[in-house]
């Protein structure tokens, strides 16, 4: 099979993207996928980095397209891929997620561009949501280095 004729569904390559943690007081910005992959599941904001986009315009940018909150991106804290594949095996997405780091500057949540819903979660509580557990954990680690700091 030819790069032609193979499967246009399946990724040819990575995809740069951005996830972006915004907290204001004890509770952190989360949105529950409307595509896939992660369809359904609550996490930071985010998605792909445009050509010629820093990763902190990204992160601005992404945010404000989902949630209409408007923030103001610091340096990356975390890294990770999401990897999905077919049936058969062929991997059908493959996202480098570089997590971001943001200061809520205004506005309140309300879902936008791919995101279903978009709201402020009290970091007690992200546990009850369906929430991947390496966002969950990135999320109490940065909310704890927010209070000893």
């Amino acid at each position: 099979m030819t790069a032609e004729t193979k499967d246009r569904s399946c990724a040819r390559r990575p995809v740069a993207a951005v996830g972006v943690v915004v907290f204001r007081g004890d509770s952190v910005l989360l949105v529950r996928r409307g595509r896939a992959p992660s369809r359904g599941l609550w996490a930071v904001p985010g998605g792909a980095v445009e050509v010629g986009e820093t990763l902190a315009e990204a992160a601005e940018r992404e945010v404000r397209e989902e949630t209409g909150v408007i923030v103001k991106a610091h340096d990356p804290v975390h890294a990770f891929d999401v990897i999905s594949r077919r049936a058969d095996g062929e991997v059908e997405h493959h996202y480098v997620v570089v997590d971001l780091l943001a200061d809520y500057v205004g506005g309140e949540p309300m879902a936008g561009d791919d995101a279903a819903e978009a709201a402020w979660v009290s970091v007690e509580q992200i546990g009850a949501l369906a929430v991947s557990e390496e966002t969950a954990r990135l999320v109490r680690r940065l909310h704890d280095e927010r209070r000893e700091g």
